[in-house]
């Protein structure tokens, strides 16, 4: 996302000491540059619509937009909940920023984090004139009251220039301290030749795939490994004499179930150095006429003249909590530019599944652990274990709800923009008993259909027992040949007799596998019975400080029977809690 300051804030040379500090006569110009800023408040640009891509010819034809087409009054809005001109500032930036639903937006009660949060003071969409309505908007109110009394008008017009005056300070302090203004003016200032350094997420995400340690890891997950050779072997009539493009291909083992399924022409692109040993093992294994490895990031590599388009994509891009390390943005962008109409993506769909959980081993490694350690008390260290997921397997026994679906990803329609998301949930107790809800459980289901479409309505996912021959057929032994299964007995047709449909979970009542599941631990259980009900809101979306990594929020509330009439509920406070996924 890029920010724009006022012009001013980095101050021209003859305004500025040669530290970097800031003149008198460069404050003088820099007011001036800031009044200029905000007086294109009154003139009448075009504005997108808060909920939609729609570009209206000004502000208030936006606004009239989002009434009509989304059924959301902004103004009325902020009136409801008494929003001060921050909080409205943070309100429309939250939502340009995360692209919640009009109903998720319209049940935030003004308590929640977001309206007291410094990052939505950042602009999420450059000179938004929404914004700029807004900042404009502390001189018009109250002008008429003042009219009958020109002392009295002058002395609000000074006191709400002396605030203004202040805002504006505490604005620039506060974006000053988010883009460190001094480290930018001081590294301008260095000699001719060198440059500003660009934060680089990637450098240390690829190093990480370039040791035999965490493929051997991922090639040892038979529920993953056994599934894609599954949809790709078993599926020749897609594969044959197909274009296939390999996203990520790591040691090449999709690459070479591919070619080993008939694809005519295979390319494997990695932008780690396993590349160098993934061409390697292709020539080890005769294929190199079908498999070509190209050493880049996707964004950026170029496929043969010959090659326009392919037919098929292939990739295993999913991470912790099924979006950690952003590498979904690099396949969609892999089939914008080169998949072909009608082409497929394999997976077609992911389902990121939230639940209740009884965690209470997790939580007794990670919290209780630290309150008696050799009889002292070092209760402090788990003050910060609430801040970040936990990445652990839990049993399926711990499972207190039927999950729900906060986010399901058709990988042919998706886009980038649409994996920062909020999502309402509704989660049901199923416990026969009065249970204390330690966490809420994140785990993802994939799909994989022949004909690149969604799963039908009522496709159950596959859960893969301990005892399932998985492996059996698909690396049959000795030379034999892999077992015949009815589909009934192994990967489930899709609903209404439709084509068959490949999938896996990765939560607990299935094989754990290397993803494992995402806890998110609550700071205070709650206690529920059958039939109670916690839902909320969940919020996801990249990290500003790594946007490989995932920032959470997860607002909720439980609903209660009351004790004496069982007809009667109660509904909690709603509570918010933060998380880092890293």
């Amino acid at each position: 996302m890029s920010i724009r300051l006022p012009r001013s804030t980095i101050p021209e040379d003859e305004g500025s000491t040669d530290d970097g500090t800031v003149s008198s006569d460069a404050s003088d110009d820099e007011e001036e540059t800031w009044d200029d800023w905000i007086s294109d408040a009154a003139e009448q640009k075009p504005c997108r619509s808060l909920f939609d891509d729609k570009e209206l010819p000004s502000v208030e034809k936006a606004l009239e937009y989002d009434i009509e087409t989304h059924g959301f009054d902004f103004d009325e809005f902020c009136r409801r909940l008494s929003l001060d001109t921050y909080q409205r500032i943070r309100l429309i930036n939250f939502i340009r920023k995360t692209n919640p639903d009009p109903a998720a937006v319209k049940s935030l009660t003004g308590a929640e984090a977001l309206f007291s949060s410094d990052e939505y003071l950042r602009p999420s969409l450059e000179e938004d004139p929404l914004l700029l309505r807004i900042s404009s908007e502390w001189s018009d109110s109250d002008s008429d009251d003042d009219a009958a009394d020109p002392a009295k008008h002058i002395r609000s017009l000074e006191k709400r220039l002396a605030a203004a005056q202040q805002d504006l300070v505490d604005y620039r302090a506060l974006v000053s301290k988010q883009l460190d203004i001094t480290s930018l003016i001081a590294a301008v200032r260095e000699p001719s030749g060198s440059v500003l350094p660009s934060r680089d997420d990637d450098s240390h995400y690829f190093q990480s795939y370039e040791t035999n340690d965490i493929h051997a890891v991922m090639l040892q997950d038979k529920v993953r490994t056994s599934t894609y050779a599954h949809f790709i072997l078993k599926n020749p009539a897609l594969f044959r004499d197909a274009i296939v493009l390999d996203v990520g291909c790591g040691t090449g083992i999709l690459s070479l179930f591919a070619a080993k399924s008939g694809a005519k022409r295979v390319f494997a692109v990695d932008a780690s150095d396993i590349a160098e040993k993934a061409e390697k093992i292709v020539n080890e294994n005769g294929l190199s006429d079908v498999i070509t490895v190209i050493r880049g990031k996707v964004e950026d590599i170029m496929l043969p003249e010959d090659v326009k388009e392919v037919d098929v994509i292939i990739s295993e891009w999913m991470g912790y909590a099924l979006l950690y390390e952003s590498m979904l943005d690099s396949v969609l962008r892999a089939r914008d530019r080169f998949l072909k109409p009608g082409g497929v993506m394999a997976p077609s769909q992911s389902k990121m599944m939230l639940a209740l959980c009884d965690a209470k081993e997790i939580f007794k490694e990670r919290v209780d652990f630290w309150d008696d350690v050799y009889g002292f008390d070092l209760s402090i260290m788990a003050h910060d274990v609430y801040d970040d997921a936990i990445v652990d397997v839990v049993g399926p026994d711990t499972l207190l709800s039927a999950p729900y679906a906060v986010k399901d990803l058709h990988l042919n329609t998706i886009t980038p923009k649409q994996l920062d998301f909020t999502s309402p949930f509704k989660l049901i107790s199923t416990s026969d008993r009065r249970v204390k809800v330690t966490s809420f459980i994140l785990y993802f289901d994939t799909f994989f259909a022949a004909d690149g479409l969604p799963a039908p309505e009522g496709t159950e996912v596959k859960v893969i027992r301990e005892s399932d021959p998985v492996l059996a057929e698909v690396w049959p032994v000795g030379g034999r040949p892999a077992p015949q299964r009815r589909t009934s007995s192994g990967f489930a047709l899709g609903a209404a007799g439709g084509p068959e449909i490949t999938s896996f979970s990765t939560g607990p009542l299935s094989v754990p596998t290397h993803w494992k599941q995402t806890l998110f631990l609550l700071r205070e259980p709650i206690v529920v019975k059958e039939g109670s009900i916690v839902s909320g809101h969940f919020h996801c979306v990249k990290s500003q400080t790594n946007s490989r990594e995932l920032d959470v929020e997860i607002h909720y509330r439980v609903q209660y029977e009351t004790e004496d009439d069982g007809d009667d509920t109660t509904t909690s406070d709603t509570v918010v809690q933060m998380y880092k996924v890293r």
